[in-house]
């Protein structure tokens, strides 16, 4: 049986070279996402009348940053490949050599934000709220990122779309980084916007993204090649899924919390 497919584009991931130094795709996608969301909470802070200074903001994105790095490869490192790491404690730190984790991502910004609000003396919610829209624009980048580094690519299969990943031998797969980019990325990105612009209690917008993002993963992850060294480790399911499945129950139940309270907030 014959199929159509698309060829993979083969970009090169370094974009820049300038002697030893290399400027890759995937590290200008970071700095992007950072940049955007820079602009993006000014925006948002204004609109609800937030008094974020833009030194604040400036230090709101530091924490976050550094939050994102530290928490993603803690988590790569516990919840991917801990005997490798244990054994090769040094390598935790050769962030260059690749390896982060959304989850463990998340959980050191959730961290970050909580002592800048902390430090700052700003309401936790107003600022996760603030924030939330932010995520799905570095998701969906992050995972453009992945697709030129020709990395997290999907499972073997014929329909019509399928790309040959270098790295991803003979077989015909899922674009699964194209996939999470457009869910993770854009239509998570889309409903958040549209929850900005309605009245609802503080956190809404948090755990919208928390529970939005679970189940676009959930879903993707059927498409996506499950880690080499992991597998399947439920069934059907992967680490990604099993990781990620909490994060709809705990969203859902939080919405459904804050709902009941009937604290609504609007933007000016």
């Amino acid at each position: 049986m014959t199929f159509h497919s698309i060829s993979y584009p083969n970009i090169n991931p370094v974009f820049l070279k300038l002697g030893p130094l290399q400027f890759r795709w995937y590290g200008l996608m970071y700095l992007l996402a950072l940049t955007v969301a820079y602009f993006v909470i000014q925006a948002r802070a204004a609109a609800q009348q937030v008094a974020l200074s833009k030194d604040q903001l400036y230090d709101l994105i530091v924490y976050a940053a550094v939050g994102v790095f530290v928490g993603g490869r803690l988590g790569y490192t516990l919840f991917y490949h801990l005997p490798y790491y244990i054994e090769h404690p040094a390598k935790i730190v050769a962030v260059w050599e690749g390896g982060m984790s959304f989850h463990g991502g998340l959980l050191g910004t959730i961290l970050a934000i909580w002592l800048f609000c902390r430090r700052r003396g700003f309401s936790f919610y107003t600022i996760c709220d603030l924030a939330a829209i932010t995520v799905p624009i570095g998701l969906g980048l992050g995972r453009i990122g992945n697709f030129i580094n020709g990395e997290l690519y999907g499972r073997p299969t014929n329909v019509p779309w399928c790309m040959v990943f270098p790295g991803g031998g003979p077989e015909c797969r899922h674009p699964s980084q194209l996939y999470e980019a457009g869910l993770e990325g854009g239509l998570l990105f889309v409903v958040l916007w549209l929850i900005g612009r309605m009245p609802t209690p503080p956190g809404t917008a948090s755990w919208t993204f928390v529970t939005g993002y679970g189940l676009c993963r959930i879903v993707v992850e059927f498409f996506r090649e499950p880690d080499m060294h992991l597998g399947y480790i439920l069934g059907p399911f992967t680490m990604g899924q099993v990781l990620t499945a909490p994060m709809v129950l705990l969203g859902a139940f939080m919405l459904a919390w804050g709902y009941r309270s009937n604290t609504v907030t609007r933007d000016a």
